[in-house]
C-alpha cells in the first residue's frame, strides 16, 4: 500500500511539473512575439464584440426559476397539474390598443378591408335598389338589416378606430389619447365621415323606403383609398391588385349606366319603343348587355326615337368614349409599372449587343455576355443590387445587409473577435458578382486586392503539375482570398488558379475598403494583423518541414552518420585521439571548423 501511494504521489507531481512547463513554453512565446512585433496584441487586448451579451443565470437562479412563483396559478386534474392565467389576466392583456400605427399595424388592414366591403355594399346596390324591382316589402326586411350593419361599421371606424391613429408631427411620433382624438376631429376625413352618416333614414317614414335616401354613405371614399395604399404596401406583386382595381371601376361604370338605361325605359315605358327594354328575360343581364355595347361603341344599337332617348343616347356616349379612353390609359400604366423593371433590362442588352456588333467582337464573347445578362436578371430580378440601395438612409442600408450578409461574414475565421461595428461597416462595403461556368474568378501570381465569399454555387481551386488539377471544391458559404486583404511585402500574391464550377455568385470585399474601415479600430487591425500572420505561419509551415514529392532539390541533403561510425568515434574519443580513427575524428572536427 506504502508503495501504491508514493507511486501515485510521483505521478500526480510529475503531471504538475508537466503542465507547468507547458505554461512557462506558452508564455515564454508570447513575450518574444510580444519582442518580435510590437503590433502584436496580448489575449487581453483583443477587443471584444459588441453584440448584447445573454446572461447566463447562475445555478441558484436556475432552480429558482423551476418553482412556481407566487403569481403564477396551477389547475390541478386527475393526477396532473397544468398551468393557466387567471380569466381577468386574459382578459387584460387582450385589450384594444390605446394607439394604433396605420402604416404597419396589420389589424387596422384588416378593419379598412370590413370598412370598404361596407362602403362597396353603398356603392353597388344602391342604384340597383334605386332602378330595378328588387326592392319588395316582402324582403325589405333583409336589405334594411345589412344596411344598419354597414352604418354600425362605420359609425365603429369613427368612435373606436381614427380617434387612435398614430400621426407625426413635428418629426415626433404622437401617440397621446387627446392628441390623437384632436388631431381627428380638426382633419377633413372627420368631415366627410360625419357628413357621411347623415340620418336621413327618418325621412322613411314619410316618403317609404328610398334607396336614394342613403346615397351620402358613399361619400365615405377616403377610407377606400386608404386601403388601397396600405394593402399595396404589404402585397408581394402589387400590380395584381392594380389590374384588378382597374378592372372593377370599368364594371362599376357599366353597372351605373344599365342602371340608368333600366331607369330610363321605365321613365318612357317598359316596351313602348325599340329602344327601350322590352322587359323581357332577366332585365339586369339585358340592362348590363346593352351599357357594354353602349360604353364600348360596338354599335348594333336600335336607333333612339323620342327627344329623351336621343339626349340619353347622346350623351351615354360622350361619357363612354371617356371613360373607356380613362380606363384604357389606366390599365397601360399599371402594366408598364408591372414591366417596367423588364424594360430597362431589354434595353441594357440591347445597347450591350450594339455596341459588340459595332466593334465586332467575337462570338463567343458576345453569348457569354448575353448569358451573364441573362442568369443574373433571372438570379437578381435587377443587374445592379447597389442601385436599390442607394436611395435608401445608411441605417436602412446596414439593416438589409444584414439580413443578407451577416451570417456569412461572422463565420469568416478571419474576423472572428473583431469589433462587431467594424463588422457591420464592412457588410456595407461588399459587392455581389456573378461569374459564369469556367469563369476565372482569381489566377496564380496574381496580386490580390479582394476576399470572396460565396453566396450561390460552387467554386474550385486548381493545382498540380499542369495546373488543372481540382484540389478542392469550395461550396455557398466559403471564404477564400481573405489572407491577401493583410498580407504585405510581396505575400499578397495569389498561389492557385480559381474556376467557377458552374454558375455562381460571390461576395467581393475590395482591400482599400478594409483598409477605410480598419483606420476606425486599431484594435481590430491589430488582431487581424496578427490572425494574418499565424495563418500564413500555418500555410507555410508544411511547406518548410517537408517538400513534395515531386520538389527537385537544387542542393540534395547530406546523409546521416550511421550509427556504428558514431560508436567508433565515441570509442576514440576516450582513447585519447590514438590510432587512425581519432585521426579521422580530428579531421572531421578541423573540417566542421573550417566551414563555420
Amino acid at each position: 500500500r506504502v508503495g501504491s501511494a508514493s507511486s501515485l504521489s510521483s505521478a500526480v507531481i510529475n503531471t504538475r511539473l508537466q503542465e507547468l512547463v507547458r505554461l512557462f513554453k506558452e508564455r515564454t512565446e508570447k513575450v518574444k512575439e510580444k519582442l518580435i512585433d510590437p503590433d502584436v496584441t496580448s489575449d487581453d487586448e483583443t477587443p471584444v464584440a459588441s453584440p448584447a451579451a445573454a446572461l447566463v443565470p447562475a445555478p441558484e437562479e436556475e432552480l429558482e426559476g423551476d418553482k412556481p412563483s407566487g403569481d403564477d396559478h396551477y389547475c390541478e386534474m386527475l393526477c396532473c397539474t397544468f398551468k393557466h392565467r387567471p380569466w381577468l389576466d386574459r382578459l387584460k392583456s387582450s385589450q384594444f390598443p390605446s394607439s394604433i400605427d396605420p402604416l404597419t399595424n396589420l389589424m387596422y388592414v384588416l378593419w379598412l378591408f370590413f370598412v370598404v366591403m361596407a362602403w362597396n355594399w353603398n356603392c353597388w346596390l344602391i342604384p340597383v335598389r334605386w332602378a330595378f324591382p328588387y326592392q319588395t316589402p316582402a324582403n325589405i326586411h333583409y336589405w334594411l338589416l345589412v344596411d344598419y350593419l354597414c352604418d354600425l361599421i362605420y359609425l365603429l371606424d369613427i368612435l373606436i378606430f381614427q380617434t387612435r391613429l398614430q400621426f407625426v408631427q413635428g418629426g415626433d411620433i404622437i401617440t397621446d389619447k387627446k392628441a390623437m382624438k384632436e388631431n381627428y376631429l380638426r382633419s377633413q376625413r372627420f368631415k366627410m365621415d360625419v357628413l357621411c352618416l347623415l340620418p336621413l333614414d327618418f325621412f322613411y317614414f314619410k316618403v317609404g323606403v328610398n334607396p336614394l335616401l342613403r346615397f351620402p354613405r358613399c361619400l365615405k371614399y377616403m377610407a377606400f383609398f386608404e386601403f388601397n395604399d396600405r394593402l399595396e404596401a404589404i402585397l408581394t406583386k402589387a400590380y395584381i391588385y392594380r389590374v384588378i382595381r382597374t378592372t372593377a371601376y370599368l364594371l362599376y361604370s357599366l353597372h351605373v349606366n344599365s342602371c340608368l338605361y333600366y331607369w330610363a325605359s321605365a321613365y318612357e315605358g317598359l316596351g313602348s319603343t325599340t329602344w327601350v327594354y322590352d322587359g323581357e328575360g332577366n332585365s339586369y343581364i339585358r340592362c348590363y348587355y346593352w351599357a357594354v355595347k353602349t360604353l364600348i361603341t360596338i354599335g348594333g344599337l336600335p336607333d333612339p326615337k323620342t327627344l329623351f332617348e336621343i339626349v340619353f343616347q347622346l350623351l351615354n356616349y360622350f361619357t363612354g368614349v371617356f371613360a373607356f379612353s380613362v380606363m384604357i390609359g389606366q390599365m397601360r400604366d399599371v402594366v408598364g409599372a408591372a414591366t417596367a423593371g423588364q424594360t430597362y433590362y431589354r434595353s441594357c442588352m440591347d445597347s450591350t449587343i450594339k455596341y459588340m456588333n459595332f466593334y465586332k467582337i467575337p462570338r463567343t464573347v458576345q453569348n457569354r455576355v448575353k448569358t451573364w445578362y441573362e442568369y443574373t436578371w433571372h438570379s437578381q430580378g435587377m443587374l445592379d443590387e447597389s442601385e436599390l440601395l442607394v436611395q435608401l438612409p445608411d441605417k436602412m442600408r446596414l439593416d438589409i445587409a444584414i439580413d443578407v450578409n451577416y451570417n456569412i461574414v461572422s463565420k469568416v475565421a478571419l474576423f472572428q473577435g473583431c469589433d462587431r461595428q467594424m463588422i457591420f461597416d464592412m457588410l456595407k462595403r461588399l459587392r455581389s458578382v456573378v461569374y459564369l461556368p469556367n469563369d476565372y474568378v482569381c489566377k496564380k501570381g496574381e496580386i490580390g486586392r479582394e476576399m470572396y465569399i460565396i453566396q450561390a454555387g460552387q467554386v474550385q481551386v486548381l493545382g498540380g503539375p499542369d495546373g488543372k488539377s481540382v484540389l478542392v471544391t469550395l461550396k455557398a458559404g466559403s471564404v477564400f482570398g481573405e489572407i491577401s486583404l493583410l498580407a504585405a511585402g510581396g505575400g499578397n500574391r495569389r498561389t492557385a488558379n480559381v474556376v467557377a464550377h458552374g454558375f455562381a455568385n460571390l461576395f467581393i470585399l475590395e482591400k482599400k475598403d478594409l483598409n477605410e474601415i480598419l483606420v476606425h479600430y486599431p484594435e481590430s487591425q491589430k488582431l487581424l494583423r496578427k490572425k494574418a500572420k499565424k495563418m500564413l505561419k500555418s500555410n507555410n509551415k508544411p511547406k518548410d518541414e517537408k517538400g513534395g514529392p515531386g520538389d527537385p532539390l537544387i542542393i540534395p541533403p547530406k546523409a546521416d552518420t550511421p550509427k556504428l561510425f558514431k560508436a567508433a568515434l565515441a570509442a576514440t574519443g576516450r582513447m585519447e585521439g590514438k590510432g587512425p580513427l581519432g585521426r579521422l575524428r580530428w579531421r572531421l572536427k578541423e573540417l566542421k571548423a573550417m566551414q563555420e
